[in-house]
């Protein structure tokens, strides 16, 4: 794993605790870009405002560093600066890892640009810059992007919830993922059975930061139901675990308004 997806190894810390102060659990369909969703975009309403408390909250523990993490084609971190399209979906939009970043750079996933966007929101450059102006600290390296393979095993997700905590001393995450894709039969996956009491159940995880029940998804059935969050959802369990201490978690939105289960929650440590 070389370049612009590489995994850290020369700095990791494995094995040390770690300093994770807050998480937010964010969906990352694109249709929350209003642009992309047009005349639906008020369909989303309810869950782009939860979005945006999540990520306020998250904000609000003045942490040194953000970690976006999301799915992508590989595990590991992407360098910055980085940029997401949305050409994709129809819509001729860049979103920069880091506003006013230097030139476009690596190229983020689907998870991660939603991630950028939603952070966007919130002119995080401009809170960084005055959080961290005595400390001559550049504010483009406060934010940063990590990847995980949707198919990663228990180890490779073990030692990527530890290094996630490397990239400061006081480490907020911001986790994309979405739940099942097949409530319904019109939903991306047609409709699965199960798909409900899977995603009742990480729904109920995420509002008790249940760190064990997170942890114990399983990944084939994760997989059939289309499940994206799976993997960065078991990393946040990791992390949280490395960190220590208890977390209290909050919920603030289940939907699934296509057939594809949104969840918004908010960790804080106790």
């Amino acid at each position: 794993m070389t370049g612009s997806a590489r995994r850290r190894t020369d700095d990791s810390r494995y094995g040390e605790r770690v300093p994770l102060v807050a998480a937010a659990v964010c969906p990352h369909p694109p249709l929350l870009v209003p642009e992309v969703a047009g005349a639906a975009a008020p369909e989303l309403d309810g869950l782009r405002a939860s979005c945006d408390v999540a990520v306020r909250r998250l904000l609000a523990v003045d942490p040194d560093t953000v970690v976006l993490l999301g799915t992508g084609p590989v595990t590991g971190l992407i360098d910055s600066p980085a940029t997401g399209s949305l050409q994709p979906w129809g819509v001729d939009l860049d979103v920069p890892l880091v506003p006013g970043q230097p030139d476009r750079g690596a190229v983020l996933p689907l998870s991660l640009t939603i991630g950028a966007w939603l952070l966007s929101r919130h002119d995080a450059r401009e809170h960084d810059a005055r959080e961290h102006d005595a400390r001559e600290h550049d504010p483009r390296e406060s934010v940063s992007a990590v990847q995980v393979a949707a198919d990663a095993g228990p180890a490779e997700l073990a030692a990527l919830a530890d290094e996630v905590g490397a990239a400061g001393d006081r480490v907020a995450l911001l986790v994309l993922g979405d739940g099942s894709a097949c409530r319904g039969e019109k939903a991306p996956g047609y409709d699965d059975p199960r798909a409900s009491a899977y995603d009742k159940g990480v729904a109920t995880a995420l509002a008790e930061a249940d760190l064990d029940a997170l942890l114990g998804l399983d990944p084939v059935v994760s997989a059939e139901l289309k499940a994206a969050g799976r993997a960065p959802w078991q990393v946040l369990a990791g992390a949280a675990r490395a960190a220590g201490g208890g977390w209290r978690g909050e919920l603030l939105h289940d939907s699934a308004p296509y057939g594809v289960a949104y969840f918004v929650a908010s960790w804080e440590r106790m």
